[in-house]
């Protein structure tokens, strides 16, 4: 598998595994399960957890090349949280659950913690993704 995919999967979940349990707290993950109609909070985990690995992908390939020292990694990867936070839960949940774009509601108390989930998402993406990257091999870092 190419590094820029392996690392990019690793470093979404990393991520992903943190930003979910943020929403797990703020009890966010049925509305993540409402996107394939169930209300389960494990379902919820599991769509975030795939759609986190997904990011992870899109960043390795589109950003990964210029991911060369840890700052940028984390630099690179708070943007990219800023970003997927304008993307995710202001434009494309809410227009797939039928709500309409939510940029009047942005800098509301929740859309506040989905900021602060996106952007630790972001650094923890590309921290490891930067990590991974150094080491030349996830490979030799896993068998560590």
């Amino acid at each position: 598998m190419n590094s820029k995919i392996r690392n990019g999967v690793l470093g979404g979940l990393a991520g992903g595994v943190v930003f979910g349990m943020l929403m797990a707290v703020m009890g966010m993950l049925p509305m993540i399960a409402s996107l394939l109609g169930s209300k389960s909070t494990l379902v919820g985990l599991m769509v975030h957890l795939v759609i986190s690995a997904g990011l992870g992908v899109l960043f390795g390939l589109v950003l990964g090349q210029r991911v060369e020292r840890l700052g940028t990694g984390l630099g690179l990867g708070a943007l990219y949280g800023l970003v997927w936070w304008v993307l995710g839960p202001l434009v494309f949940m809410p227009l797939m659950l039928g709500m309409g774009t939510q940029f009047g509601t942005a800098f509301s108390g929740s859309n506040l913690m989905s900021l602060m989930g996106h952007l630790i998402f972001g650094v923890i993406l590309g921290t490891v993704y930067a990590v991974l990257s150094r080491r030349g091999t996830t490979a030799a870092v896993l068998t560590r």
